[in-house]
């Protein structure tokens, strides 16, 4: 019953948040002149972030452009393995861009934040660090950004994020 009901909180609150960024994207014009200084990105990913099986989860990313080639940002991953164990994410980065050029390109990116382990009646906190690397391809003010991640306590996770530079 517990984890039915964490099931459908879970996705509710997933479909609201996919909701609020696809309305959130859309009011932006997708044809004005990029002078973005901030970026926000939503997608899904697959990692190990259980001791049985594989997650599947998504995640919310803001970052700022600082002086070119950097950015600073907040990272948010919610995952589950769909068996009782639920995991949540908050973390801040610092991003390098390899191009320097208009924050857009392969990436190197460090985390630290909180992992958050929700399983059964229990909240887990332990320390979270990881590296990410990518690439975000811009189209205009949107963006696709396929990458990839390592760091503990989990293992790795990949995914993509679509979003927008505004």
């Amino acid at each position: 019953m517990i984890k039915t009901v964490k099931y459908l909180i879970i996705r509710a609150f997933m479909r609201k948040l996919s909701l609020l960024f696809l309305i959130f994207m859309l009011s932006f014009s997708i044809f004005a002149q990029d002078t973005s200084k901030m970026a926000l990105g939503l997608g899904p990913e697959w990692n190990m972030n259980s001791r049985e099986n594989f997650a599947a989860g998504l995640t919310l990313s803001f970052d700022y452009n600082l002086a070119s080639p950097f950015s600073v940002g907040v990272n948010v991953t919610a995952s589950s393995n769909f068996n009782g164990i639920t995991v949540l994410e908050p973390a801040v980065s610092f991003r390098w861009y390899f191009s320097g050029r208009n924050h857009t390109g392969w990436f190197i990116q460090a985390d630290a934040g909180v992992y958050l382990v929700l399983e059964e009646n229990d909240v887990i906190p332990l320390f979270l660090g990881g590296l990410r690397g990518g690439i975000r391809i811009p189209m205009g003010r949107i963006f696709i950004e396929p990458f990839g991640r390592i760091g503990y306590p989990f293992f790795f996770g990949i995914g993509a994020l679509a979003g927008m530079r505004f």
